[in-house]
């Protein structure tokens, strides 16, 4: 019943949820307001939704904006896109039964800057009211971040992704050159040693070696290196095959729906990283994206599949990058090495996809019975953190259906989750089932945080954005050996999930 209030109040109210009008702001000096304590206190004193109706979606594609900010080939839609993208609005496409623990609570961060009173800035309380209220809230918010955050050098999010760690360590140390050394080793005899390699590569893949090992471990490649080459080729030859039988049809009656999400949804991937917005690197995707739709439809095209391309294309670029590949403009290479990195992503992203199809078919059942194995887990692991939840009413389902549904690709930053899937490939259903206990573990690894949190507006906001910003391999590689001392101290914990 709440639900079908709040959808019916949008359709009354053209305006975009979770946007105040330019002419009014909220005000939140009332003495007697509080936050709410539970969900279900928060669900009775808001009506906040991010859920947009599929009519507003086409206002948005077919209304004329202007365009001279933009990029060239870049969709309208985009600057919208992009707002939704970094409130972490667009998981997936959900069953119904999900749909209320997606849209509540989206919007919890503009309430909670400035339902504050009064504001200490420079040793002297300011009344939170108009103009000053707005400046001091911005002044203070910025205080609290570099206070809450170590001093640390900045660090790239792509560039130099394997020898840049959170804690500015040099480039190459011997050690590390004693495993790149090991790896082209490996890589170099006739019958390349898998299990060996997958060894290796549990604790990180040196950049240098990072592209082919991802081939060989996705299943891409053979072992044997004489074929390499001739699959290589015949691989690339099929995929735009492909191209040239399928993509023509993306305006069909049949398809033009799956297309018309995957141009929405694509500006939207990794906004803040300029390689991604480039119009060249966005129609790859489109069509990489397309292409596996429609030949898988069983599932189709699901929010969040998008996501799953950009480590593959990273890290097959890198291979012809030296510089800051986040800025690099991928136009400038070769039209043959655009289309061999094209392919190769394609075809590795296909079989990581091969592992949790059941994740993106009709209703999400595997997502939703890895959140249920989640809440399982946590349950014997901290029974602290699990009786907090049940206490403020948050459901496990309302932060980790995005954690499954993404890989985490949206808590962290992305030279982390390349970092974190040379793991994944090394273990033997790393993306399956090794995740679970990733999962686990990135949340315990927040316990003080979440226990300080007495409520469940506080407690959301947390889980949907962690700070990780500053993380890097050393951040990975200690949430990487927890989750290893979980799988095997509690492996039979979900023994539903257990095929």
């Amino acid at each position: 019943m709440a639900t079908d209030n709040r959808i019916n109040f949008w359709r009354r109210n053209a305006k975009v949820p979770g946007r105040y009008p330019k002419d009014t702001k909220p005000k939140f000096n009332n003495p007697k307001s509080k936050k709410a304590c539970s969900f279900h206190e928060f669900a009775r004193s808001t009506n906040d939704a991010w859920d947009i109706e599929d009519e507003e979606d086409e206002d948005f594609l077919v209304t004329p904006a202007p365009t001279s900010s933009l990029p060239s080939g870049l969709h309208p839609t985009s600057t919208h896109n992009q707002q939704h993208n970094e409130a972490g609005d667009t998981e997936s496409r959900m069953s119904d039964r999900l749909a209320p623990y997606r849209t509540e609570g989206q919007n919890l961060y503009d309430v909670q800057e400035e339902e504050t009173n009064c504001e200490h800035i420079n040793g002297k309380v300011v009344k939170s009211n108009s103009e000053a209220h707005l400046n001091s809230s911005s002044v203070r918010s910025t205080l609290q971040k570099q206070q809450s955050l170590p001093v640390r050098p900045i660090i790239p999010l792509v560039a130099r992704i394997s020898d840049q760690n959170a804690s500015g360590a040099p480039p190459m140390t011997v050690r590390e050159k004693s495993r790149l050394d090991k790896f082209k080793q490996l890589l170099a005899s006739p019958n390349t040693d898998l299990e060996e390699l997958r060894k290796h590569s549990w604790s990180g893949i040196p950049r240098e070696v990072r592209p082919i090992t991802w081939r060989l471990l996705s299943g891409y490649l053979p072992a044997n290196k004489e074929r390499r080459e001739l699959v290589l080729k015949r691989k690339r030859e099929e995929y735009f095959g492909f191209i040239e039988q399928y993509y023509h049809s993306r305006t069909d009656e049949h398809y033009k729906d799956t297309y018309r999400q995957i141009h929405i949804d694509i500006p939207r991937t990794n906004p803040l990283i300029p390689l991604f917005q480039q119009p060249v690197v966005q129609e790859v995707f489109e069509r990489i994206l397309f292409i596996w739709a429609i030949r898988h439809p069983a599932s189709g095209y699901v929010q969040g599949i998008n996501d799953l391309v950009t480590p593959f294309f990273v890290v097959f670029l890198s291979e012809f990058v030296t510089e800051d590949v986040e800025n690099f403009e991928v136009a400038a290479l070769p039209l043959d090495t655009q289309r061999n990195i094209e392919a190769d992503s394609f075809w590795c992203m296909s079989k990581l996809l091969d592992g949790i199809q059941d994740n993106y078919t009709f209703a999400q059942p595997g997502i939703q019975n890895k959140v249920k194995a989640l809440e399982e887990l946590v349950s014997r692991i901290d029974e602290d953190i699990h009786n907090h939840f049940k206490k403020y009413e948050v459901e496990y389902l309302q932060f980790a259906f995005r954690w499954m549904n993404n890989l985490l690709m949206r808590e962290l930053p992305l030279r982390c989750t390349i970092r974190l899937w040379d793991t994944y490939q090394a273990e033997a259903e790393g993306f399956s089932h090794f995740h679970l206990y990733v999962c686990a573990a990135f949340l315990i690894e927040w316990r003080k945080e979440i226990l300080s949190m007495i409520d469940f507006q506080g407690l959301l906001m947390l889980l949907q954005n962690l700070p990780t910003i500053h993380w890097g391999n050393e951040e990975v590689g200690l949430l990487l050996a927890e989750a290893y001392r979980l799988k095997y101290m509690f492996a039979d914990a979900p023994s539903h999930y257990k095929r």
